[in-house]
């Protein structure tokens, strides 16, 4: 079993703890499901916020997904000018048999013009 690392993100439409609750849900969801992975197949997860994101941590998402026992990290995102808005990115840290060619890295919405070229 080798230590693969998936990325993503998504983009809010507002800053509101309940949306960014769904939002980062939904992007957790994809991440696992995409990859064929289960909670338990996760080592540990980073999340970024923009600057503009105050009202929840993303973390708190996926504990409320049932993620309890992964070590978790927020931190935030250098304040670039011109940079999207309102993002949470993640970087997990999972236990796969998948080549690293095919992890499917995941930017829901408008944060697929993030990384066109790896977006799925």
């Amino acid at each position: 079993m080798a230590v693969r690392a998936v990325r993503g993100a998504v983009q809010l439409e507002r800053d509101e703890a309940g949306h960014m609750d769904e939002q980062v849900s939904a992007l957790l969801t994809a991440v696992l499901e995409r990859n064929g992975l289960t909670a338990d197949d996760l080592i540990s997860i980073w999340f970024t916020a923009t600057p503009d994101l105050h009202s929840d941590f993303p973390a708190a998402a996926a504990r409320g997904l049932g993620i309890t026992d992964v070590p978790l990290i927020c931190a935030q995102e250098l304040d670039i000018a011109g940079a999207m808005p309102r993002v949470v990115r993640i970087l997990a840290h999972v236990e796969s048999d998948r080549p690293r060619a095919d992890i499917a890295h995941v930017y829901l919405g408008a944060a697929a013009a993030l990384r066109k070229d790896i977006a799925q």
